[in-house]
């Protein structure tokens, strides 16, 4: 798996420099190498998950689709408060990745702060937040932070999640914004879809951003 993800960092470093590169992916894994690709300096990098896990899990077993947001604060010096997470769903997580999350200054911001407060508050508030610390802002779209009723292709979607018109809103905010450099939309097994449910609403996610790099 290193040796995979190391090969994922060369190629995406060496790509041609761009306003807004978007990367459709399988496996969350590939969110390190790519968020380590867009600055040599990663005190400078933020990162925004729209994600219903923190995917912080213990690197024991080397890196993983569940294990990329730590394995950046961990091992490649991203601060915890360059990080802000979206959607995490309240029955998705334990309670030990949370407090991970809560000791090293990451964001958190749930399916209900965005019922509460509206998904445009939530976005706009993580992005000032970077903007005054971080060069580039690199987002990572993990479909399953969806709900499962629109998502049967990602496995770790679950029943609560965040509706097509929220994230798609979401994902059109942050594509419009000038530092935001790069976005991944991953999670999805095609093999696994129903009716091509979920490959549709990667879609209209990857439309979403076009359309918000279109407002910049």
């Amino acid at each position: 798996m290193h040796q995979i993800l190391g090969a994922v960092e060369e190629l995406a470093a060496e790509l041609k420099p761009a306003p807004l590169t978007l990367f459709l992916g399988g496996d969350n894994a590939i969110t390190r190498p790519l968020v380590n690709a867009q600055s040599k300096d990663s005190k400078r990098v933020g990162l925004i998950t729209f994600d219903a896990h923190h995917d912080v899990r213990t690197l024991d077993l080397g890196p993983s689709n569940g294990a990329p947001v730590r394995g950046l604060i961990e091992e490649d010096g991203l601060p915890g408060p360059n990080v802000a997470q979206i959607g995490i769903h309240s029955f998705a997580n334990s309670a030990g990745y949370r407090s991970f999350c809560e000791e090293e200054g990451v964001t958190v911001l749930t399916v209900g702060d965005i019922e509460q407060r509206g998904i445009g508050s939530v976005v706009e508030d993580a992005l000032t937040v970077l903007t005054v610390k971080c060069d580039v802002i690199y987002v990572d779209v993990d479909i399953d932070v969806l709900d499962r009723a629109h998502a049967p292709a990602c496995p770790g979607a679950r029943p609560g999640g965040m509706s097509i018109r929220d994230l798609a809103e979401g994902v059109r905010r942050c594509a419009r914004h000038p530092k935001v450099t790069a976005m991944d939309f991953v999670e999805v097994d095609a093999e696994a879809d129903r009716d091509g449910l979920t490959l549709d609403a990667m879609a209209h996610l990857l439309l979403s951003a076009v359309a918000g790099y279109a407002e910049r």
